[in-house]
């Protein structure tokens, strides 16, 4: 689930999503909406920065499919031109691309996923996504890294639905057939041997939301236990969107700072202090388990040269998670 900061013109403050997850900024000023509303379960209008291309109700979701106007936010704005999948009653940025851009980069915490290819084990060259959403980690991974395999699980079969409608997502099963699977279902109970990886996948991408929040299982030393028995190869990493400041919750006493902190003991009591990693991405926090590779410099730098030159910066931003 993408949280991801909008920055759109002074002249038009438009509510649309939580304090945390939308600043309206400017130059000169800033403004939030009120708490009370992030926690309204009745969907937030859209900014006239945004055209509704589609609204679609399912069990699991109100989605929406918005394009960001390449001129109303004015010339600098970040996402000019992009299409957004948006999720929950504020309008949650789930997945965002670029429809008019051969490159898949969105300049958002979903490009760090795509550096983790390179870390992966070699006898382990699959990589499974939880929470695929619109696919816009999956479809870096496979642009860039075209020996790599990608399984992906989506709860909602309508997100499913929407991403091939209207994100290319049918067109680009049909380009990587042979490397790019999905699975409808909980991404919570998926395990690599009931798709045929046997071993377990060289690298877990996981970004599952709910609510607008982490989903509450990640915050239990359990589920990641669970997590790197089922799906993860030895020597395997696992890379996780646990939120952060940026995120506001419709649920009451879930704020993100504090979600984010719980997610993060978790991961370290399930695999080991001095073994997950962490960086912040617009307040964005993105968590990866395994040998700090901010304390290995050979391993580090083997790293980066093995990454796209778009996406090295990362590999410089990772730092020990001290929680």
């Amino acid at each position: 689930m993408a949280m991801i900061t909008l920055p759109v013109a002074a002249h038009a403050p438009s509510p649309w999503l939580p304090p945390s997850i939308l600043r309206l900024r400017s130059t000169s000023t800033t403004t939030t909406i009120p708490a009370a509303a992030a926690r309204s379960s009745d969907p937030h209008p859209l900014p006239d920065e945004l055209h509704l291309v589609a609204d679609i109700r399912s069990p699991h979701n109100h989605i929406r499919v918005a394009d960001v106007s390449r001129t109303a936010a004015g010339a600098g704005h970040p996402l000019a031109g992009a299409r957004l999948l948006l999720l929950d009653a504020p309008g949650n940025i789930h997945s965002l691309s670029f429809p008019r851009s051969l490159c898949p980069l969105t300049s958002t915490y979903l490009d760090v996923f795509a550096t983790l290819p390179p870390l992966l084990p070699a006898s382990a060259s699959s990589l499974a996504v939880l929470g695929f959403g619109a696919g816009s980690a999956a479809r870096a991974v496979l642009h860039f890294f075209p020996d790599i395999s990608v399984h992906g699980w989506e709860i909602d079969p309508a997100v499913v639905s929407a991403s091939r409608d209207f994100f290319g997502l049918a067109e680009l099963e049909a380009e990587h057939a042979a490397r790019l699977s999905i699975h409808v279902g909980d991404a919570l109970e998926a395990s690599a041997d009931a798709v045929a990886v046997p071993g377990g996948f060289g690298g877990v991408l996981v970004d599952l939301f709910a609510g607008g929040s982490v989903l509450p299982e990640l915050q239990e030393m359990d589920t990641w236990r669970r997590i790197g028995r089922r799906m993860v190869a030895p020597g395997g990493r696992v890379m996780v969107n646990c939120g952060g400041p940026c995120v506001e919750a419709e649920e009451e006493g879930r704020g993100g700072e504090a979600v984010k902190d719980a997610t993060l003991r978790a991961l370290t009591a399930a695999f080991g202090h001095g073994m997950v990693s962490v960086m912040d991405v617009d307040e964005s926090w993105v968590a990866m388990t395994g040998p700090a590779v901010s304390s290995a410099p050979e391993e580090a730098a083997a790293w980066k040269a093995k990454l796209p030159p778009e996406l090295r910066r990362y590999a410089d931003m990772w730092r020990p998670c001290l929680l």
